[in-house]
């Protein structure tokens, strides 16, 4: 090679790593009281039967920056599940309706009007029909998922707003989900040191066990699974 000339410099090859696939995430809304403990593991069976992550406000300490914590919740979900069947004054004093659900159901339908592009989908449940015309009645035109207070009727209302490609599972195998999970209740509570249902870390505990009875071996049973126990309401 003579003098004066040059190789041109070697380009250095970047890999860039591919972002990992995040799985569909569902803020779910609902009350937390003993009464509601079996609709509370319902629907954590339900969204996860479909390969969803729900997520809860009981997964946010108690901060300053809690509004702030729950509208982060609302704009990394792809969907939201609102149950506003606690409408009813609480028997204890002072003697209030529950605002709470309403309250995310409304930051949840701001924040979907406001970024169509990446909207979350969000549903309403309630236990009794008509009776959210009269309660919040804005909703006027949005049809409520009816569960009459069931684990049977959430599952169901659950069946109807999702639709997943290649994984569509139908109440059966969702009511087999729910009935392993309230065996491992109390194995969870006592690992977690709790009587209350309702901790960010028993919330994390069921969720994960719900996840594990939906592997692959769970997967090829639903839409043909045996029930054999009592119908469970």
């Amino acid at each position: 090679m003579g003098p004066g000339l040059r190789l041109p410099p070697k380009r250095e090859t970047t890999f860039v790593a591919k972002p990992k696939k995040r799985r569909d995430e569902v803020f779910l809304n609902i009350p937390y009281d003993n009464k509601f403990e079996k609709l509370f593991i319902a629907y954590i069976a339900g969204i996860s039967a479909f390969g969803l992550v729900p997520h809860a406000t009981l997964e946010i300490p108690d901060s300053s920056r809690r509004l702030e914590k729950i509208l982060g919740l609302a704009r990394n979900s792809r969907y939201s599940v609102h149950d506003l069947s606690r409408v009813q004054l609480d028997p204890k004093k002072p003697r209030v309706p529950r605002f709470n659900m309403p309250f995310e159901l409304g930051l949840c339908v701001a924040y979907a009007s406001q970024n169509k592009a990446q909207k979350p989908n969000w549903f309403v449940f309630e236990a009794e029909a008509n009776r959210i015309d009269k309660s919040l009645s804005d909703l006027k035109g949005t049809d409520p998922r009816i569960h009459g207070g069931t684990v049977r009727g959430a599952l169901s209302g659950l069946c109807n707003i999702f639709r997943r490609p290649g994984r569509q599972p139908s109440v059966p195998p969702m009511m087999q989900i729910y009935r392993n999970l309230r065996r491992k209740q109390p194995a969870i509570l006592k690992e977690a040191g709790t009587e209350d249902l309702f901790t960010k870390r028993v919330f994390v505990d069921i969720c994960v066990a719900a996840s594990a009875e939906i592997g692959p071996t769970s997967l090829s049973t639903f839409g043909n699974s045996p029930v054999d126990q009592k119908p469970e309401s």
